[in-house]
């Protein structure tokens, strides 16, 4: 009975609280910062027991391994959710006639975005401590780039379609991670390296410039509804995406030298 009791409170605390929809944009910030610091402790914990090369990096460097895992596990989620959202789920589909697309949200949408939020200032906040270690000034342009568009979606509810859309960009950031690992590994000149590098070309091509073309075709073709965003709405859709599709070209520049310059080493 007593067991039953507890239980049956805090299935209350979950449901009017923890996702009452008035503070599912705040408990999810929260609880993306709070996955965040949970996941670098547990790869501090897992690596220094596993990975013996873990414990003969500099301090810089076991900084850079833990964060990245953070990246990593949270480029997976926001993956899957976004993918979700754009094919497979009804919440945004042409076919459903119940309100304007640049204004559906749900439960499930606000909370995986807020989620977001918070790994983006979980990461920033890294990234300012341990300037420039883990990354220059144009990670911190695009995070927070980031913060403001997708934070203006979870707090409004907003124009969320495309901010999934452009989250689904995150799905390079596993290849990139791990190209960075098997470079500290001593692995550069292996195979695996190497399709590594063939894996980042394929899916950075897909996912942050087909992708962003798809999604500039998409506001074009719905900008009846578009042009209804309030202004900083507005604003974010058509700045956002467009910056950040000229910082995924000069990085796919990057990527093409870089493989390039594998490939004529091989030979």
């Amino acid at each position: 009975m007593e067991i039953q009791s507890y239980q049956n409170q805090a299935e209350l605390l979950l449901k009017e609280y923890l996702l009452a929809n008035s503070l599912i944009p705040y408990t999810s910030v929260i609880c993306g910062i709070c996955a965040c610091k949970m996941v670098y402790d547990l790869t501090q914990l897992f690596s220094s027991v596993y990975f013996k090369s873990y414990l003969m990096l500099s301090k810089a460097q076991r900084n850079e391994w833990n964060n990245r895992s953070i990246s990593t596990v949270h480029a997976i989620f926001i993956t899957i959710m976004s993918l979700y959202f754009v094919f497979w789920s009804n919440l945004f589909s042409d076919r459903r006639y119940v309100g304007l697309i640049m204004f559906r949200s749900s439960a499930l949408s606000t909370f995986s975005l807020g989620v977001s939020v918070g790994y983006f200032l979980a990461d920033i906040g890294m990234i300012i401590w341990f300037y420039p270690s883990l990354g220059r000034m144009e990670y911190v342009i695009h995070h927070f780039l980031s913060i403001a568009a997708v934070a203006y979606s979870v707090l409004t509810g907003e124009g969320q379609l495309y901010t999934f859309m452009v989250l689904i960009s995150e799905t390079t950031t596993p290849g990139i991670n791990l190209r960075w690992y098997l470079d500290t590994a001593g692995m550069k000149r292996s195979r695996a390296y190497l399709i590594n590098g063939v894996v980042i070309f394929v899916t950075w091509l897909v996912a942050r410039v087909l992708l962003f073309m798809h999604l500039f075709y998409h506001v074009y073709l719905h900008y009846d509804q578009v042009k209804q965003l309030h202004s900083y709405g507005l604003l974010l859709i058509l700045v956002v995406p467009f910056v950040l599709s000229i910082m995924n070209l000069m990085w796919f520049g990057k990527i093409i030298r870089g493989l390039r310059k594998t490939l004529a080493k091989r030979q």
